[in-house]
This record gives structure tokens, sequence and C-alpha cells, in this order.
């Protein structure tokens, strides 16, 4: 009886063949080559762009401050490297010391008013009645505006002569004040047109931390015999802590570098008397005659290198928050 030939059967694959170990009795899979591409595909638009318009930007900034810069060494591209000399000779300027304490002003009042009144306006809202919603759209209209149309606004109802505001003082009885040309009184101005374009910001920001609080626990506090102002004391503020830094922080960069309302209000002016460092770092670069870019971009990364210290300072204080 003859043997026939039969050619062997292929046995199925073992359960988790192809998959590499991953401690025993556990394997997982292994990512495919196609699928770390179309991650890498995904990745590149956001890459690409931060490379372009934050990486680059922020390098030739800092080579900018750097170098000797000149009209012709600017499209020749020879300025010689003189290392910190721009620092040295914008800090000591007759003009750093009284542009960064403007700065400071302009900074802290502003951010303190916007918060104040942005938080106040937040509390108001979180209580529902008719038309809130509407209302709270409204409050939202200086912060949709674009600048150049409320700096231009503020600036003609502060005008000394055809102004709103001094046509409203003159109904009491009171003189004209010179709002945008007094150096007593510029900066100022320029800081109530900021407050008025930030507060929306600070109320959308804190309304929502707002919200995200359990009704519960002002229950708790009311049955504990808490008034309204301790709960607000010891529940509220506390519990919007993280809320309330994220909004600082963000009002603060947003406020170091506020240019356009001050430029079209007062072009730093009288006398640079509302003259911050933003206001100041373009005048260097771009509103002399003669532009110094290497001054100018100086200015610039002192302005960049404290908005870097807080954010970071920031970041330490969440992360103490988180581990605690």
């Amino acid at each position: 009886m003859s043997r026939i030939a039969q050619a062997p059967v292929p046995r199925p694959a073992p359960a988790g063949a192809g998959l590499a170990p991953d401690g025993p009795g556990h394997r997982k899979a292994v990512p495919r080559r196609p699928d770390r591409w179309a991650a890498w595909g995904f990745l590149a638009p956001i890459v690409v762009y931060l490379l372009v318009f934050y990486a680059y930007p922020l390098f030739r900034n800092v080579e900018l401050s750097l170098r000797d810069y000149t009209v012709r060494s600017f499209v020749r591209g020879d300025a010689p490297f003189i290392g910190f000399a721009n620092y040295l000779e914008v800090i000591g300027d007759a003009m750093f010391g009284p542009a960064l304490w403007q700065t400071v002003v302009f900074t802290v009042v502003s951010l303190a008013f916007q918060f104040t009144v942005g938080l106040a306006l937040a509390l108001f809202f979180v209580t529902s009645f008719p038309l809130s919603a509407t209302l709270r759209a409204l409050f939202l209209v200086p912060w949709l505006l674009p600048l150049i149309v409320s700096s231009s606004t503020w600036a003609w109802m502060l005008n000394s002569d055809s102004g709103v505001v001094n046509a409203l003082l003159g109904a009491f009885g009171a003189g004209p004040v010179n709002w945008l040309t007094s150096p007593d009184w510029s900066l100022w101005s320029v800081i109530a047109a900021n407050v008025w374009i930030g507060v929306p910001f600070n109320l959308v920001i804190l309304y929502s931390g707002l919200q995200s609080i359990d009704p519960s626990v002002y229950e708790a506090a009311a049955l504990d015999g808490a008034s309204a102002h301790r709960r607000f004391w010891s529940v509220t503020l506390p519990l919007l802590r993280p809320v309330s830094a994220i909004t600082l922080l963000l009002g603060l960069v947003y406020t170091l570098k506020v240019f356009d309302i001050i430029w079209i209000m007062t072009k730093g002016g009288p006398s640079g008397s509302s003259t911050t460092l933003s206001t100041w770092s373009y005048r260097l670069g771009f509103g002399n005659p003669v532009p110094a870019f290497g001054p100018g971009a100086a200015v610039g990364n002192i302005l960049i290198a404290t908005a870097l210290v807080f954010g970071l300072l920031y970041v330490r204080l969440q992360r103490r928050q988180d581990l605690s």
C-alpha cells in the first residue's frame, strides 16, 4: 500500500504573535511605522508654526540686541557683534528709569482694577436674572472691538477741547482737564482706557470659575452660620484661587506688551510721561529718523524676560499646589 505524501498543514500562529513582551505573561503591541509617520504628520504643522512665528522671531530679536545694527548694516547683514553693550546703553539711558516705573504703575493699577471690577461683575452675574445673558454679552463689546477703534474712541472722549468728558465736567461747573496733553494726567488716561478694555476678559474667566464651584459648599457654609461676607472670603476666594492665578498671569502678560492704546492716545507723551517699555522699544527701533535697532530689541527682550519670569513663577506655584 503506497503512502501518499501530504504537505504539512500550517499551524495557526499562537496568540500574541508579533507582540513585544511586556513582563511575564503580558504583551503589548509594537507601534507600526506608518502610525508613527501619521503622528508626525499631525504634529508637523504646529511645529512649523512655532518655529516660524515664535522661535525664529525670538532668535532674531536676541541677535539684533547683540549687534551694532544701522540701516546700512541691517540691509547688508554685516553688523559687528558687541555683546551686551546695547543692554548697558538702554539701562544707562535717562529714559529707562521713568519708562520702567511707568510700566510698573500702568501694569499694577490696570491689573488691580481689571481683576476687581471683573470679579464684582462675575459675582453679580452668577445669580441668574432676566436678561442676564444679554447684559453679559453687552459687557463683552469692549473686548471684541479692535484696539484701534477703542483707543481712538477714548482719545476723542478725553480730547481737551471737544471731548465728551470735559463737556460733562463743564455741565457741573468744573473746568476742562488736559487729559492727554498734561504730564499729570496722560498716564492715568491710558490706564482708564486699558482697564475698560480688559474688564470683559476678567469677567469671562472669573465667571467660568464661579460656575464650577459646587453650590453645596455654600449651603454647608450657610448652615454653619457663615455670613455672605464670610462665605466670600472663606469659600469663594480660596476655591477661585487657581482661576484667579491664571487670570492675573495672562493679564500681566497682555498688559506688559500693551502698545496700541498708549501710542494711539498719547504716543508716550507729553515729555515721556506715559512712555512704557513697549512704546519706548518701538520709538527706538522705528520712531526716530535714525533707528536704533539694537537698543530697541534690547528693551523688547527685557519685556520678554520679565514675562517669562512671571510665567515660570506661576508654573512653580501651580506645581506646589498640585503636590499639596
